[in-house]
């Protein structure tokens, strides 16, 4: 399939600068961040008439799984004049845990700001900032029963987000 540069080109335009800055959240080296960008905008080009759901989801899951590939490819390799050493404790299953957390987050805040500032400002007093009712209310200036009805409504608004998104709880 010859490659359809517009339809690159949206990708990267939309999507590349916060894909960016999840690989380098990740991996901290600028030229393998751009190798894991240009290969996830690659591979979802390619694959973007069977994509179903949030297309960002799917090239944060892809970039995650290309990142992934890479690390468990340097560990086979054997270790090259130059190369940083890799840490004895950092393990395959570490680092794809790390990126895993770091995936949710990014889809997390991804969801989040699609809430309306009402819902979105409860759940983060109630569960980032870990307040109590009473406490999201004060420093919300609204009555503990509004905070609430917000979360209940918050919640269900976040579960159908993630859910468009594609994430899987």
């Amino acid at each position: 399939m010859p490659l359809d540069e517009d339809v690159v080109a949206a990708i990267y335009r939309d999507h590349g600068a916060a894909l960016k800055r999840f690989v380098l959240s990740a991996s901290r080296d600028p030229q393998l961040a751009d190798d894991v960008v240009q290969e996830t905008v690659l591979r979802v080009w390619q694959q973007a008439p069977q994509i179903t759901g949030s297309l960002r989801s799917y090239l944060f899951r892809t970039a995650r799984n290309i990142m992934i590939d890479n690390y468990r490819k340097a560990q086979r390799r054997p270790q090259e004049a130059g190369d940083r050493e890799v840490p004895a404790t950092t393990d395959g299953a570490g680092a794809a845990g790390r990126i895993d957390d770091l995936l949710n987050k990014v889809l997390m805040e991804e969801a989040l700001l699609r809430l309306s500032a009402e819902h979105r400002d409860v759940l983060v007093a109630l569960h980032y900032r870990r307040c109590t009712v009473q406490e999201a209310a004060a420093q919300l200036k609204i009555p503990s029963g509004t905070v609430k009805s917000r979360a209940f409504y918050a919640v269900r608004a976040l579960r159908t987000i993630l859910d468009e998104m594609g994430v899987q709880r």
